[in-house]
């Protein structure tokens, strides 16, 4: 799925985890226990590039776009299927979030924005467990900031060049998805080159292994 394919979507629905190699298979399952606890604002951090016109273009107008976080259902079952997932989700994230309303703002938010950028929301939890620990005004040490650890260049390459804005909610989530999703198109769908991408250190296992362990704690039941 391109960005300019999710623009064009009015409806937002629970994707699927992109496709991993056989080769990237064995690497991300070599995380152990130690991938599942938080590691707030490493050092690592996406690294700016070129970028053409047209992706430009495409990455603006995702970041652009005023949608509003919340999903529209057609039908019963994915309705209920998501007030599972968010009551799920919540009694999980207790002990990161104590109160009960920023909870359910910060999922719903995160949800809406995960899937209107095609991924997976356990994907995106894992990494904003692993990016920032869930804490909104982290600052790694490269000085990406805020829950899912964005450099500010993105703010001057394809927003509006207000570096402070990434440490509001929805603003950091929707650039950390739609720089996630990027990163995908560019791999080919490859997710282990795509995190490594994410994280400045493409090709080596350490951070795709921390992300899909940490994934393991936000899956619904069922679900692998």
């Amino acid at each position: 799925m391109s960005i300019a394919a999710d623009l064009r979507s009015a409806d937002v629905t629970a994707p699927r985890l992109p496709t991993i190699s056989p080769t990237s298979r064995r690497a991300l399952l070599l995380a152990g226990a130690a991938a599942c606890l938080p590691r707030p604002a490493l050092a690592g951090a996406q690294q700016e590039e070129p970028l053409a016109d047209a992706v430009r273009s495409a990455l603006s107008a995702a970041i652009a776009s005023d949608a509003p976080p919340k999903p529209r259902f057609e039908a019963i079952e994915p309705r209920l299927a998501y007030l599972r997932w968010l009551g799920e989700m919540s009694e999980r994230m207790k002990r990161k979030k104590s109160e009960a309303q920023t909870r359910i703002e910060f999922l719903e938010t995160l949800w809406y924005e995960s899937a209107r950028a095609g991924l997976e929301p356990a994907l995106v939890l894992g990494l904003v467990q692993v990016e920032s620990g869930f804490r909104k005004y982290a600052i790694s040490v490269a000085g990406a900031r805020g829950y899912m650890q964005v450099m500010p260049f993105w703010t001057r390459s394809i927003g509006d060049g207000q570096v402070s804005r990434l440490f509001h909610m929805q603003t950091n989530l929707r650039f950390g998805c739609v720089i996630l999703r990027h990163y995908l198109d560019i791999e080919k769908g490859n997710l282990f080159l795509a995190l490594g991408r994410y994280n400045g250190s493409r090709g080596r296992a350490e951070y795709p292994n921390l992300v899909m362990g940490a994934r393991k704690a936000w899956l619904m039941p069922g679900q692998s």
